[in-house]
C-alpha cells in the first residue's frame, strides 16, 4: 500500500481501469456527487439545526427538530461520504466499474430528495425515500464484489445493510409503529460508524504514517487490537441496547484506555508536519475521550450529550474532513499533500468539538453560546472544503484519467 492509495484497504491486484473520460465530470465516481453533497448538508444543516434550538428559526420539519438533527448527521451527512467511499473504492478494489452516469446520478437525487423532503414533509414519503438508498447501494456492490471475486471486502456492506435496519426501526419508532425510542436507532447508527472507524483507522492510519517516516515503528501488538476490537464493540452494544449502567461504564472505560493506548503506539507526534496525517490522529483522540465521557454519563457524572458529541463531531467530523479531502485529492490527481484552507478547515472540525464538548462540561451556563459557536465552525469548515474542492470535482482529473 503506497501513500497515493486514496481508499487505502488492502485490496486484491485491481484490472487496468479505463483511460478515456466520459459523461459529466461529477458522475463519473461515486466519491464526486456525494462528498459534494454531504458537505453542502454538513455546511447548512448543522447552524440552521442550533438556530432552530436557540429559537431564531421556526421549523417545518416532517419530525421532531431534535430527531432530525441527529437523523441527518448520522444517516444523511456520514451515510452519504460512506457511499461516495464505497462506491469509489469498490472500483478500485475490484477493477469493474461501479454505478457512474445517470446511475449515479440517480443514486445521488435519491439520496438529495430524503434530505429535501425531511424538512418538507410527508413524514411517509420522507421515511421511504430515505430509507431506500443504503439497501440499494449495498445490493449493487455486492453483486460488483461478488462478481470480481473479491470476498474479503464483502462484510464491509454489512455496514450498509446493518444502518440500513437501523433507520428502519428510526423510522417505525417515529410513526409509531414500534415501541423503541427514536434515539436508540440513532445511538445505534453512531456505534455502526464507530465500530467501522475503530476497524478501519487500525488498517490504514498507522500504514499512512509509516509510508511517510522511514525507519517508523508504529505497529500494534495483534493481542492489543482484538481487545480494542471486542471492548469497544460490547461497549458500544451495552450502551445502545442499555444495559445495567455499571457494565456498560466499566467497558466504556476500558475501551478508552485501550484506544489511547493505541493511538500512542501509532507515534502521532511524528505527524505534526503533515496536516493531511495529523488531522486523522487528532479526530482518533476523540474516540478515548468519547468513551471515557459515555463512562462517566453512566454513572450520570456528566450529560451523555457530551459523549455523544465527542464521537460525532471530534471523531466522525474530524476523520470524514480528513478522508474527504485525502481521497478526493488521490482520485483527481492531485498530491496528498494539504493547503493551508484545509488545514484551516481540519482545524476548525477540531476546534468546533473542542468548543461543543468542552465548554459544556467545564461551563454549563454557557452552552448555548457554545452550540452557536461550534456551528459555525463546523459550518465554515465544510464550506471551505466546498470552495476548494466544488471546482475539482465538478471537473476532469489533472491527469485527464477517467474518474
Amino acid at each position: 500500500m503506497n501513500q497515493r492509495t486514496a481508499s487505502s484497504i488492502p485490496v486484491a491486484s485491481a484490472k487496468p481501469q479505463p483511460a478515456a473520460p466520459t459523461g459529466w465530470p461529477v458522475l463519473r465516481l461515486g466519491f464526486r456527487p456525494f462528498y459534494l453533497g454531504a458537505a453542502l448538508l454538513a455546511c447548512l444543516s448543522v447552524p440552521l439545526w442550533v438556530a432552530v434550538f436557540l429559537g431564531q428559526v421556526t421549523p417545518a420539519f416532517a419530525l421532531e427538530p431534535l430527531l432530525w438533527h441527529g437523523h441527518e448527521m448520522v444517516f444523511g451527512f456520514a451515510a452519504g461520504v460512506i457511499i461516495g467511499f464505497l462506491l469509489t473504492g469498490v472500483r478500485a478494489w475490484t477493477g469493474l466499474e461501479t454505478p457512474r452516469g445517470p446511475l449515479l446520478g440517480a443514486l445521488a437525487l435519491l439520496w438529495l430528495a430524503a434530505r429535501v423532503a425531511a424538512v418538507t414533509g410527508p413524514y411517509t414519503l420522507f421515511a421511504v425515500l430515505d430509507f431506500a438508498l443504503l439497501p440499494l447501494v449495498a445490493a449493487l456492490l455486492l453483486r460488483i464484489l461478488v462478481r470480481a471475486g473479491n470476498r474479503r471486502n464483502i462484510p464491509l456492506l454489512s455496514l450498509l445493510l446493518l444502518m440500513a435496519a437501523a433507520n428502519a426501526v428510526f423510522h417505525l419508532s417515529v410513526m409509531g409503529v414500534l415501541a423503541v425510542p427514536a434515539a436508540s436507532s440513532l445511538y445505534a447508527g453512531l456505534a455502526l460508524i464507530l465500530m467501522v472507524v475503530t476497524v478501519m483507522a487500525g488498517r490504514v492510519v498507522p500504514v499512512f504514517t509509516r509510508n511517510v517516516t522511514p525507519g517508523l515503528k508504529n505497529s500494534v501488538p495483534r493481542p492489543l487490537e482484538w481487545c480494542v476490537l471486542a471492548a469497544t464493540g460490547l461497549a458500544l452494544a451495552l450502551w445502545v441496547f442499555g444495559a445495567p449502567a455499571g457494565v456498560t461504564g466499566a467497558l466504556c472505560a476500558l475501551a478508552a484506555v485501550l484506544h489511547a493506548v493505541r493511538l500512542a503506539l501509532w507515534k502521532p507526534q511524528v505527524t505534526l508536519t503533515r496536516p493531511i496525517l495529523w488531522i486523522l490522529h487528532g479526530a482518533y483522540a476523540w474516540l478515548p475521550v468519547g468513551f471515557a465521557l459515555l463512562a462517566a454519563a453512566q454513572g450520570g457524572w456528566v450529560p451523555l450529550s457530551l459523549a455523544v458529541h465527542a464521537f460525532a463531531v471530534g471523531t466522525v467530523g474530524g476523520l470524514i474532513i480528513g478522508m474527504i479531502t485525502r481521497t478526493a485529492r488521490g482520485h483527481t490527481g492531485r498530491p496528498l499533500k494539504a493547503s493551508g484552507g484545509e488545514v484551516v478547515a481540519y482545524a476548525l472540525v477540531l476546534v468546533a468539538a473542542i468548543v461543543r464538548v468542552g465548554v459544556p462540561a467545564l461551563w454549563p451556563s454557557s452552552t448555548a453560546a457554545a452550540l452557536a459557536w461550534a456551528a459555525g465552525l463546523w459550518g465554515l469548515a465544510f464550506l471551505i472544503y466546498l470552495l476548494i474542492y466544488a471546482p475539482w470535482l465538478l471537473r476532469t482529473r489533472l491527469d485527464g484519467k477517467d474518474g
